[in-house]
């Protein structure tokens, strides 16, 4: 189940889905609406709202378009047991193992089991839940979850599902009937400590621009707002054409690393909407108009991610709508 959810994690949910259809069994996405966009791109492959319908309003709609849900919670099985629809509604049960986010109770879960194998409106699909530090190999949650997802869900003989990107490359005995990639799909290591190239992943997403200028600054000059960085010796310094505008992190430190032709130079002073500046002491013969590279290949989006204190997830979702895109391969 190819988890295309907030874009396809900036990716462009209708690319990436028109590259993954009939390569994946099924699509999760967060909402209905996601769903809808991609029936309206001709994607017939199944699609799981991995969060359910958020009202009551939205199950004609799962339907028409022939939508699978998850449901979480008794209220979305009230909503449920009283639509009558024209063909049963395939649904996943959530165990809540230990998140503490979304998820029944294993009473619950039994309970509501129970019920729907007796009701006309849905037909139950399998059983879910979601791993909360499996990113992080020697964690033993991981162990404890599996297990109470197996005891509470294993005796019903319905397709189970547990594993996210970090399972699937981590934790084998978690991959079951169905397993959930994420952020793997999109090139990205989901495991603390190991890189896309350890996991034999590679980038989908490259964010470039290129120098717009190049500044001869002196000694003790400062750069940017509020002179947070102050020129050490005469040196030249490059601005790119990217900012927190375009989805680049505002809060990366000095030092956080970008790509200038190749050459993997510092980021210094603060990034502001449309510009950041680099250290071209190491490149000194770029020019205007030499190619930058603020994730991709080379820096990765997670190293870059460590440097500004948040996570690969978050800059790939964050690029705004008005950088241009490209799309290669799809």
């Amino acid at each position: 189940m190819a988890v295309v959810k907030a874009d396809a994690y900036g990716h462009g949910l209708q690319s990436v889905a028109r590259a993954l259809s009939g390569r994946v069994e099924a699509f999760g996405v967060a909402c209905l609406e996601e769903a809808l966009e991609l029936r309206e791109a001709d994607i017939a492959d199944p699609v799981v709202l991995l969060e359910g319908v958020f009202d009551a309003r939205e199950l004609p709609e799962l339907v028409r378009h022939r939508l699978q849900a998850v449901i979480h919670q008794p209220s979305q099985w009230q909503s449920l047991k009283t639509f009558r629809p024209s063909t049963a509604i395939p649904v996943w049960l959530k165990l809540d193992t230990g998140m503490h986010r979304l998820g029944l109770s294993p009473e619950q879960l039994g309970s509501l089991y129970a019920e729907m194998s007796a009701h006309p409106s849905v037909r139950v699909e399998g059983f879910m839940s979601h791993l909360a530090n499996a990113d992080d190999s020697n964690d033993q949650f991981t162990r404890y979850q599996l297990a109470d997802f197996r005891d509470h869900c294993g005796e019903f003989g319905l397709p189970l599902s547990l594993a996210n990107s970090a399972a699937i490359c981590a934790w084998p005995d978690t991959h079951l009937d169905w397993v959930r990639p994420g952020l793997m799909l999109y090139g990205a290591s989901p495991l603390a400590g190991r890189n896309a190239a350890q996991l034999g992943l590679r980038p989908v997403m490259r964010l470039v621009s290129e120098l717009m200028a190049v500044r001869q600054l002196a000694v003790g000059d400062p750069v940017g707002y509020g002179g947070s960085w102050v020129c050490p010796e005469a040196m030249p310094v490059g601005i790119v054409a990217c900012g927190y505008g375009d989805g680049y992190p505002r809060h990366a430190v000095n030092g956080t690393s970008v790509s200038v032709g190749g050459q993997r130079v510092p980021l210094v002073g603060r990034v502001s909407m449309d510009m950041l500046a680099v250290d071209l002491r190491q490149c000194p013969h770029a020019v205007p108009g030499t190619p930058v590279e603020l994730w991709g290949l080379e820096p990765e989006v997670n190293t870059v991610a460590t440097q500004a204190g948040t996570v690969g997830y978050e800059l790939l979702c964050a690029v705004s709508a008005r950088v241009p895109r490209q799309v290669h391969g799809a």
